[in-house]
């Protein structure tokens, strides 16, 4: 006989039971109100007998699992790290704590003929450290070239430790990367020296309009909130962080820029949901999950969304041939997911659609991914497009931007191989009975896109913007860390391209060369779903152009490259600040 359950904080419990006894153990599991668990059944090994497991959902994200996951594996719960913001204008003399950091420039780093700082704030900073922040500085070259850092640890002084940190030669062009990866530097040295308060200022601040100051903190304090983050749920042991508060010098004080503190943490705790999806392994993120999470979403901010999740039944009803011939072979359901935000207040007066890509693991299908550079381990953020659609979702349900109506869509599926899955060969019929000749299973987000869009056109919205980890030649054009864009409409580009700019992400408008459909052209359907290896990310929008209805303006962003960090192995999260300032800024325009 089983042991008595005792429901207490940990993650999950397993109990050796007997057929007989699944039912009342079921039954007082359910019987639970809003408990979170999940219960499933597998073999105990070199017993025969039967283990039953209950999980209990993680606190950061869901993670509702309806089963036992492949290996066994789910996220440990972890609360999620509180950091506090205070904006004060204050000397920097006068601040106290653990790290002191100053971003400065190369022309703030300038020394006159006795080898002393021309800059005022520092000069007044080393003249407290009786010279010896310039006599560091001279010994290790430090110049103020962006990446660069210097370090004193003192005593009998009112911070623990000083650091200057480089920030290039100040140009205004690059300012939001420059002031993020600022924090990030701060974040760096707040891990490692496990420090519990800072402060951040600038050596020349007094030389930042009004304006520049609150885009300037919010830079810093983005990059010092994401720059903390670790992502830890699937690891044994984790370093626990110290940091507690951040204090941003010289950059004004008062509501405007507490507002606007507020503005960037809720944006980060998006990004960081986005990285967080992306980041989890296909045997524990499955279309149900993603589901799950998008509900997740509705249920924490219900004043503003609505979810509806189609299964495959439902989806067949809509006739999206084309989404579920990529999701056929999985013994994974897929779910199509619709999530619709809607101000709380006052009239809508425009209608916007996300569109996310949502392959939560991709093989390749009958064209499986082989050889080096395949990629096929990293597959895990094929499904980066919904990230980033489902992180704006978390955001924007905090911000909560007046006048504008947004639907936040995605086909989640798997590209698996089985006797049930899509040929090469195959003809399929998407929702608005265009038919697709499929000569490459591994061209399968466009498939699964493809019933996305037109179901988003048919929300009656004004604007689309889809995104998608689509083509390996849209990372050979332009590399790890910058987006391709393509739009027939050059003012939602132009739109997009600012709102990137606000946000700190690069995007590159490539064309969309209409005499390159030739090579999509099918002898006995209406196209095919892949091109050569010439122009294939063009030809990929292309293909998506032809899913969207005129009367709808629509810009696709190919995201393959920066999706994902390989120097730290991790999600980037990218995408989402630059949707919520779109967003944003379409409810304000």
């Amino acid at each position: 006989m089983a042991a008595p359950i005792r429901l207490a904080s940990s993650s999950s419990v397993t109990l050796l039971a007997s057929p007989s006894s699944y039912s009342s153990i079921f039954n007082k599991f359910r019987s639970i109100p809003n408990s979170g668990f999940s219960i499933s059944v597998t073999s105990a090994a070199n017993s025969g007998n039967p283990l039953l497991f209950c999980s209990r959902r993680g606190k950061r994200m869901a993670h509702v699992l309806a089963k036992a996951t492949l290996g066994l594996t789910y996220p440990a719960e972890i609360d999620s790290h509180k950091i506090s913001f205070a904006a004060k204008d204050i000397n920097l003399l006068e601040w106290k704590g653990d790290i002191l950091a100053v971003g400065v420039t190369e022309k703030d780093i300038i020394k006159d003929e006795n080898s002393k700082f021309q800059n005022i704030a520092l000069k007044n900073l080393d003249s407290q450290l009786n010279g010896l922040l310039s006599e560091v500085a001279t010994e290790e070259d430090f110049t103020g070239k962006t990446g660069q850092s210097t370090n004193l640890r003192l005593a009998g002084f009112g911070t623990k430790r000083v650091s200057l940190v480089g920030l290039g030669n100040g140009s205004t062009g690059s300012s939001t990367s420059v002031y993020r990866s600022l924090g990030e530097s701060v974040a760096s040295l707040a891990k490692a020296s496990q420090a519990n308060n800072v402060a951040i200022a600038l050596a020349s601040s007094e030389e930042l309009t009004s304006e520049l100051k609150l885009s300037t903190a919010s830079a810093i304090a983005t990059g010092t909130l994401l720059g903390t983050y670790e992502d830890n749920r699937f690891k044994s042991e984790s370093k626990k962080l110290a940091l507690k508060s951040i204090d941003l010098l010289g950059l004004g004080a008062g509501p405007e820029i507490e507002k606007k503190l507020k503005y960037s943490q809720e944006i980060c705790s998006g990004v960081i949901l986005g990285k967080e999806l992306v980041n989890a392994p296909a045997n524990v993120l499955t279309p149900e999950v993603l589901a799950k999470e998008a509900e997740k979403i509705a249920e924490t901010y219900d004043d503003v969304f609505t979810a509806t999740i189609l299964d495959t039944e439902q989806c067949k009803e809509l006739k999206m041939g084309s989404f579920l011939a990529v999701a056929a072979a999985s013994t994974n359901p897929p779910k199509f997911i619709h999530l619709c935000y809607k101000p709380p207040t006052g009239s809508v007066k425009t209608k916007l659609a996300l569109v996310g890509k949502g392959l939560t693991f991709d093989c390749g299908g009958y064209n499986i991914k082989t050889g080096p550079g395949c990629l096929i381990e990293l597959m895990k953020f094929d499904m980066g497009g919904s990230a980033a659609v489902l992180g704006a979702a978390k955001a924007l349900g905090q911000i909560k931007p007046p006048g504008v109506e947004v639907h936040f869509i995605v086909a989640a599926c798997e590209n698996m191989i089985s006797g049930a899955g899509m040929r090469p060969g195959d003809i399929l019929t998407a929702s608005n009975g265009k038919t697709i000749e499929v000569n490459n299973t591994d061209a399968e987000g466009r498939l699964t896109l493809a019933d996305a869009l037109v179901y988003a056109c048919n929300q009656g919205v004004d604007k689309i913007v889809d995104l998608a980890t689509l083509t390996g030649a849209c990372i050979v054009a332009l590399g790890p860390s910058i987006a391709g864009i393509f739009s027939p409409s050059d003012n939602l580009a132009k739109e997009v391209v600012a709102a990137s700019e606000v946000a700190g992400e690069k995007l590159w408008r490539l064309p969309m060369e209409e005499s390159y459909w030739d090579s999509m052209k099918s002898g006995v359907a209406d196209m095919v779903n892949t091109g050569g290896r010439q122009g294939g990310s063009i030809t990929a929008a292309l293909f998506l152009k032809q899913f969207v209805s005129e009367k709808v303006d629509w810009l696709h962003i190919d995201m393959a490259g920066p999706v994902w960090n390989d120097k730290k192995k991790a999600a980037t999260g990218f995408g989402i600040p630059t949707l919520v300032e779109w967003v944003v800024a379409n409810s304000s325009s």
